[in-house]
């Protein structure tokens, strides 16, 4: 009995085991550049950008040139939603973008802004429109 019960157990997951690499291919998500954001599948992402205030920014700006932080971001396709200079930190960004296309913004901005920047992410999402409804919803009573 216990030894049926083994075999049975080892054929289920081997079974599952089997199944596996095409539920993996299933979700294989499409290349960078391929997708758009959509409702579906945009992300917003709030970058800051905390300059570096030890150093001139004559060279700070120097440096992002060599790093072809200019040049690489935002990448094409990525949609700047807001972009402003928050004085004593340094720049906040916010990005739209597909979320497929996080990691490939993570790296630009590893290979091009770290050393003039430190920099902090913050996934976001638009709540503009539930909070007005909510606001409107309360002020109507």
């Amino acid at each position: 009995m216990r030894s049926n019960r083994l075999t049975l157990t080892m054929m289920v997951w081997l079974m599952a085991a089997c199944a596996l690499p095409s539920v993996a291919t299933a979700q294989t998500a499409p290349r960078p550049g391929d997708a758009a954001p959509t409702a579906d599948n945009a992300v917003l992402l709030t970058v800051f950008f905390k300059h570096d205030q030890s150093r001139p920014l004559d060279e700070l700006n120097a440096q992002l040139d060599r790093q072809g932080f200019r040049k690489a971001f935002p990448p094409a396709g990525v949609e700047v939603v807001s972009w402003y200079v928050m004085m004593g930190i340094g720049q906040v960004i916010t990005l739209r973008l597909p979320a497929s296309r996080l990691r490939e913004v993570n790296r630009i901005i590893e290979d091009t802004a770290w050393g003039p920047y430190r920099t902090e992410f913050y996934p976001t999402y638009d709540y503009k429109a539930v909070g007005m409804a909510e606001h409107d919803k309360a002020t109507s009573k």
